[in-house]
């Protein structure tokens, strides 16, 4: 765990094309351990602010920490070494290779071995167990030997994740992780985010209310690019401000 009482933090952090202001002197810090959610109305600035967490975009203005480090210069390569990974960033399944060679072939490119990784999966035991171990975590182990694009779309979410976990992040950014997703499979895929180890610091976007205020312990709820309120979901549902401009919105969506 950090020593600092935050695994993520952003101050200040704005983003504007000409006149447009996407994100404006947005100032959030997460917990280690979190399971942090951010919602709002549709052009509420979430996602580009996801994109300025992970380097995909560069702040006009403000800086990003990682526990106490200021990360803002860095590529997003270099965020991710140092433990920040976004499903977006991976979310290409190697569509020929089984789940189980998937994850070998990422946890391989994690510690460098990306260009034998054949070989090194065929004598290095460490890799597959690793491997296993990491799907078996997801519930993915009765599908090590499936191939990829075969899978449902909800358990490809799944292994996308997986692919993210081999990364070993301090930091997972989900952006809707259960867009096209069946309720009821979207529900199991919360349940097994919700189990991930507490070393993984957790925030995602999500528009399903019922899975927000299920799986999140904190809410900031984001709305024209700033800050509306940041609580526990219980302080959140209780907000008048928040059913005004959001919460009225998303139940009759």
């Amino acid at each position: 765990m950090s020593a600092v009482p935050f695994e993520l933090r952003t101050q200040g952090l704005s983003k504007q094309w000409g006149d447009f202001k996407a994100n404006s002197d947005v100032s959030l810090s997460f917990a280690p351990g979190a399971r942090h959610a951010l919602i709002g109305p549709n052009g509420a600035g979430k996602t580009t602010f996801i994109n300025l967490l992970t380097g995909a975009l560069a702040p006009t203005s403000g800086q990003v920490f990682l526990g106490d480090q200021n990360i803002t210069a860095l590529a997003q390569h270099q965020r991710v070494k140092r433990g920040m990974t976004r499903t977006f960033q991976i979310n290409t399944l190697f569509a020929g290779l089984t789940v189980l060679e998937s994850i070998a072939l990422a946890i391989c490119e994690h510690r460098g071995l990306q260009y034998r990784w054949y070989q090194t999966v065929a004598r290095q035991h460490v890799v597959i167990d690793e491997a296993m171990a990491l799907l078996a975590s997801l519930k993915l182990s009765p599908d090590a030997g499936t191939v990829t694009h075969s899978l449902p779309y909800g358990k490809q979410r799944l292994v996308e994740i997986a692919l993210a976990l081999a990364t070993r992040p301090r930091i997972l950014l989900l952006d809707e992780p259960a867009a096209g997703i069946p309720s009821g499979e979207s529900a199991e895929l919360f349940e097994v985010i919700a189990q991930l180890p507490r070393d993984v610091t957790i925030v995602f976007i999500e528009h399903d209310m019922g899975l927000v205020f299920r799986f999140a312990e904190r809410i900031t709820v984001l709305v024209g690019g700033r800050v509306l309120t940041e609580g526990t979901p219980a302080e959140i549902a209780a907000d008048q401000r928040v059913k005004e401009v959001y919460l009225g919105e998303a139940e009759h969506a």
